[in-house]
């Protein structure tokens, strides 16, 4: 593994250490208020202080990361599982199905990726269902471009017909010759992927259309402390640094460099 890569997968391990332990090492809730408190700096109950309702951000950020991550983990398992069929599909069997299924993606490539997302929270909004059923439909394309290709190249190959000779079947073929020479890209492209999947949800969050009140989300923190960030800059900052460390560790682990 790359330097770059081993960065990136040591970042986001502490990312989602402290969503899945933070709670555990200070003990709270991240809905509660305490008005009193609003704005305040940190303190043992809240290392990192509190949000304009007196909110602890320690918990809320917590509890954020592990929401947007989630989602994108579900979002991109679901578009690769269909990327990897659909793709394999369309490159074995050929003829009006490879043209018909390449269509269909190069359709929804002339879509802007946020208007999908709107689409399916019109129809189940606010809600993490929502954001899964959008972000699947963008990221399907990529794999099943990425599956398309490769195997073109791989079902074409001597290795194959032999194996066809042989009497395996579709299922070795995959196992043996097509996800060995398609892997790599495909990690490539599910880090970049989920990369895309948290920066919309935070986006659509940042414009209030996303999460709704009072879930911890990234965005929605973001837009809930802007107007704060004079009396309290700590508070803002606080969901944007985890923001950018998580985007910088999915983005050093699908792009590492050799050294």
């Amino acid at each position: 593994m790359t330097k770059g890569r081993i960065a990136g997968a040591a970042l986001l391990a502490l990312v989602l250490l402290f969503a899945l332990l933070g709670p555990a090492v200070v003990p709270g809730d991240p809905y509660a208020q305490t008005l009193t408190k609003a704005l305040s700096g940190p303190e043992a109950a809240a290392p990192f202080g509190y949000d304009h309702l007196g909110r602890s951000l320690w918990h809320r950020l917590a509890h954020a990361l592990r929401l947007s991550p989630l989602i994108a983990a579900a979002a991109v398992l679901t578009a690769g599982a269909a990327g990897l069929a659909l793709g394999g599909l369309a490159s074995a069997r050929g003829g009006w199905i490879d043209r018909g299924l390449t269509l269909f993606a190069d359709s929804l490539l002339a879509l802007p990726g946020l208007l999908m997302v709107l689409i399916a929270l019109s129809i189940a909004p606010a809600t993490a269902a929502g954001f899964w059923t959008g972000l699947s439909l963008i990221l399907w394309v990529e794999f099943f471009r990425l599956t398309r290709a490769t195997g073109r190249a791989v079902l074409a190959s001597p290795a194959v017909a032999a194996s066809r000779l042989l009497g395996f079947g579709p299922g070795y073929i995959l196992r043996r010759h097509l996800w060995p020479e398609i892997a790599p890209v495909f990690l490539t492209a599910a880090a970049f992927g989920a990369a895309t999947a948290i920066m919309g949800i935070a986006a659509l969050g940042f414009v209030s259309v996303g999460m709704r009140a009072p879930t911890p989300e990234l965005g929605l923190m973001m837009v809930e402390l802007l107007p704060y960030w004079r009396e309290a800059p700590h508070a803002l900052l606080t969901p944007v640094a985890a923001t950018f460390a998580l985007l910088l560790g999915l983005v050093l682990l699908a792009g590492g460099r050799q050294a």
